[in-house]
């Protein structure tokens, strides 16, 4: 594939963070197709989760099946630190197993809709995660995730919604175009908290002509991604952000 395991492995979970695929992203069951609109109406800010990618590789690319504890449990910290990811990669005969989390949802709701059922409860150690999306890995997808800020396309058939009143942060690209923040991380700082997103920007390695900046909303935002794929990408701390949509 060009690129060795230990570096395609190495870029499936910035690239997990990049596209935002938790509790959205679309699963790989074959059951025949269902319609079912899921509502999350309870306020999302600030819920924790994490993440357990499993990767095996295909005929001409990497594929990350991923598990949330979404909505399940807040992940809770010691039994995310007991994990053994080696030990789960053999148990699931997995090329291997990576540790995505924590990360702590910003939207207040969550829109869903399900086409597939979904598929069973899995336990890694004492955490149950449900499996939400099967991801195909590209060489170019690892290379440029490596470094952040790269767009990735996701169907994920869902919509974001962010009340009225709610600070916002968001990042403005080179051509205007605007990304709200769905989750921040505490990978890279272990304990960056919500406080401190609005003076994030002197963290942030910003390309040339990118900007980062945080708004109190007047109305609803709605980042809309039912019917069309969603635009994702993640910053240099992994914080995840989608490409702002009208509900």
């Amino acid at each position: 594939m060009g690129v060795t395991l230990r570096a395609a492995t190495a870029g499936v979970a910035l690239l997990a963070s990049s596209i935002g695929i938790s509790a959205c992203g679309s699963s790989s069951d074959t059951t025949a197709p269902t319609t079912t609109v899921v509502k999350s109406t309870e306020n999302l800010v600030g819920k924790r989760y994490c993440e357990i990618l499993l990767v095996s590789k295909g005929a001409t690319s990497l594929q990350a099946s991923v598990y949330t504890t979404f909505p399940l449990s807040d992940c809770p910290a010691a039994a995310w630190k007991a994990l053994d990811t080696k030990a789960i990669a053999t148990e699931q005969h997995a090329v291997a197993a990576l540790a995505n989390g924590p990360r702590y949802w910003l939207m207040n709701s969550i829109e869903k809709v399900r086409k597939t059922p979904r598929t069973s409860t899995v336990t890694f150690g004492s955490l149950e995660m449900n499996k939400e999306a099967t991801v195909d890995i590209t060489p170019a997808d690892i290379a440029g995730s490596r470094t952040g800020f790269v767009a990735h396309s996701v169907n994920r058939t869902a919509a974001f919604v962010y009340n009225p009143g709610r600070t916002i942060y968001e990042l403005t690209d080179d051509q205007g175009q605007h990304y709200v923040m769905q989750s921040w991380s505490r990978q890279i700082v272990p304990d960056l908290g919500q406080a401190d997103l609005v003076d994030l920007a002197p963290r942030l390695t910003l390309p040339a002509g990118w900007s980062y900046g945080s708004r109190v909303l007047s109305t609803t935002l709605v980042v809309q991604t039912e019917d069309h794929p969603a635009t994702v990408l993640q910053d240099n701390l992994m914080n995840s952000y989608s490409m702002e949509t009208a509900g």
